[in-house]
């Protein structure tokens, strides 16, 4: 009788019902604790099922795509309060602040541990985390006073999804190849991609 209560229990627990933002919030505490998301330590942390969590979080990808992005989010917002700036100057201090926050022991491990998965969800704009920095990146022009500068036709969008991409590679190169980057090597470019646009 004691070890049926016991399965009953278990089975109940396995059908408690959590929402998208319950795992979501797991699961950065989890990456932040482990450089990873391990899906089955997850599941015990939480005192839900296997099957339960991949049901609401879709996917181990999905779920690290939810988590970067909060993340990335989280950098920005930190790395906007920041500035001091305006114009070109503000948004380069932004993008410099970012940087050195993503020099985080956390996001590095988990790019030496986990290539395969972090090139697939930082690296392809089709990833949430792409989305939302290009988003944030719209955010930082108007912020700054550069949207004001540039013609009213302009491409804010692509222009946005160009400055990610060229920060993003500079950056994250960073990690890959082991030689500390140089935010002021990449100031020209970025002010070149800009002066473009303006």
């Amino acid at each position: 009788m004691r070890a049926m209560v016991t399965v009953v229990g278990d089975e109940r627990a396995s059908r408690r019902v959590v929402t998208h933002e319950q795992v979501v919030r797991a699961g950065i505490e989890h990456f932040l604790s482990r450089s990873t998301i391990d899906m089955e330590e997850l599941a015990v942390s939480m005192a839900i099922s296997r099957a339960t969590l991949y049901r609401v979080a879709g996917s181990r990808d999905a779920l690290l795509d939810d988590v970067l992005r909060a993340l990335t989010e989280a950098m920005f917002a930190e790395s906007r309060a920041a500035r001091t700036a305006a114009g070109f100057d503000g948004v380069v201090e932004i993008s410099r602040h970012f940087g050195e926050l993503l020099r985080s022991p956390v996001l590095e491990t988990f790019l030496r541990q986990d290539p395969e998965a972090a090139s697939r969800i930082l690296f392809t704009p089709a990833g949430g985390v792409h989305e939302s920095a290009v988003a944030n990146q719209l955010t930082v022009f108007r912020e700054t006073g550069l949207t004001d500068e540039l013609p009213p036709d302009a491409d804010l969008q692509h222009l946005a999804f160009l400055y990610v991409r060229m920060v993003g590679a500079f950056l994250y190169a960073e990690f890959f190849t082991g030689k500390k980057a140089d935010f002021d090597e990449l100031v020209p470019a970025l002010r070149s991609l800009l002066n473009a646009a303006l």
